[in-house]
């Protein structure tokens, strides 16, 4: 739960008794990045100058992962979103050159409205939650290597460089298994993530922001929030909190996290993706049949839109620039998470949005960057614009209401939702050789 005083002489609003310095807890974390002694190989911190426009070798990520994939990206620290991820791209085994899937990835807004009305952040372009990047032992980032930050507008200039941005790899259990037609052979293999994260302190809360690149093509987006629930919060009633600790006296404020999430895709090197909506009807059996009938259609999505998640509806961003070994245009669908959907607000009422590319459109509320007159919100940035450069924004909630077990510390709670290839490969990107020519209908393979 968060500390309603961000404490920060910036912060203009101040409630209750929640006078934990975020200031100064985040100019110890700080001044502990750049104070604290490289760990041991696995984890050896790297510094890093300013940004090259080209991406300089401090600031690319680049993995080959055991299973044969390679996922290649750029990385900044933005002074508001934290952590960017661009130019991100896929190779798999059999491909012989790099699949452009993103120009840009991050997080576009962190938005907490608490449930007895009395206060409500936006972590992002208001709580300085880049600036509460906290510093990493090399323990969190076991096998990997942790990189340097130099944070925008660090709250301690004189301390900027925090040990905070993690890359490791990761096991994430079966990626298939199959027994063969004949005999007692089993086809199985054990995926292989590549994982990408810091760590941002606001308030009492950390939050987590983790990108997982698998070997197969799938990008899972997640924040994960832990940390303290606020001991100043303990003042809810009936209906607006939940007990905490001997009795019933202390309640902790319930509330939401509204997560919202912005990509720019750039499949095969093009901005110029189509938007897809798919919808499934079942239909009652007719004519004797023994099952009811299941009939998806396609919708284009050829103007921007606000959209609403519904049983057996999705969606995907389609290539224009390229296509699969067997003729079929490249794709990535947006597989969300579980979602409680926040309806206090109109931009939090929709769980994605499709908007045409404007470069001062990045935060999904509060958005800082654009002219005067422009909209603030993510679902006013929706006004009828022809898509031909979309951007796709994703918004996914959690009610938090708080128990006995979130103390002390509080278990992490996710919340995200991923990526996945569709069509991007003729086949699955890990098929073992001795299943390779079997594509498609028998003796029709490659």
């Amino acid at each position: 739960m968060h500390v309603n005083l961000r404490a920060s002489t910036r912060v203009p609003r101040i409630r209750h008794a929640r006078r934990t310095a975020a200031v100064g807890l985040s100019a110890v974390a700080l001044a502990a990045g750049a104070t604290t002694a490289a760990g041991p190989a696995v984890a050896q911190p790297k510094r890093a100058a300013a940004a090259a426009a080209d991406c300089s070798a401090a600031y690319r990520i680049e993995q080959k992962l055991s299973t044969g994939t390679t996922w290649r990206m750029c990385w900044r620290y933005d002074s508001k979103a934290g952590l960017v991820l661009e130019h991100i791209s896929y190779q798999p085994k059999g491909e012989p050159a790099p699949i452009k899937v993103l120009s840009s990835a991050r997080l576009a807004q962190i938005d907490v409205p608490y449930d007895d009305g009395s206060v409500e952040y936006d972590d992002l372009t208001g709580f300085g939650f880049a600036q509460g990047l906290v510093p990493l032992d090399s323990a969190e980032c076991p096998g990997g290597t942790i990189k340097t930050v130099k944070v925008p507008e660090a709250w301690d200039p004189a301390h900027p460089d925090v040990n905070g941005l993690c890359t490791t790899t990761r096991s994430r259990g079966h990626a298939y298994r199959m027994q063969a037609d004949t005999g007692n052979k089993v086809y199985q293999a054990q995926g292989k993530d590549l994982l990408v994260y810091t760590v941002n302190k606001v308030g009492w809360y950390e939050y987590m922001t983790e990108w997982r690149f698998q070997d197969d093509g799938t990008i899972n987006m997640n924040v994960g929030a832990t940390g303290s629930l606020s001991p100043g919060d303990y003042d809810a009633g009936d209906g607006r909190g939940w007990p905490i600790g001997k009795g019933a006296t202390a309640y902790a404020t319930s509330h939401a996290h509204n997560v919202f999430w912005k990509l720019d895709f750039d499949l095969d090197g093009s901005s110029k993706s189509r938007i897809e909506q798919y919808d499934s009807k079942v239909s009652a059996p007719v004519h004797g049949q023994e099952a009811p009938t299941n009939r998806t259609t396609r919708t284009d999505v050829t103007k921007e839109l606000a959209g609403d998640a519904e049983n057996m509806r999705w969606w995907r961003v389609v290539s224009t620039a390229g296509k699969n070994k067997d003729g079929h245009a490249r794709s990535y669908e947006i597989v969300r998470g579980a979602s409680n959907k926040y309806p206090g607000h109109a931009f939090t009422s929709h769980d994605v949005y499709f908007t045409q590319y404007d470069k001062c459109e990045q935060f999904a509320s509060n958005n800082p960057g654009c002219p005067s007159g422009h909209p603030k919100t993510v679902d006013k940035f929706v006004n009828g614009q022809t898509l031909t450069n979309p951007v796709v924004w994703v918004n996914v909630g959690f009610h938090h209401i708080a128990r006995d077990e979130d103390q002390q510390p509080m278990p992490v709670h996710w919340q995200g939702f991923s990526i996945a290839p569709r069509d991007v490969t003729a086949m699955n990107p890990l098929t073992p050789a001795a299943l390779a020519d079997q594509n498609g209908q028998p003796g029709n393979g490659s």
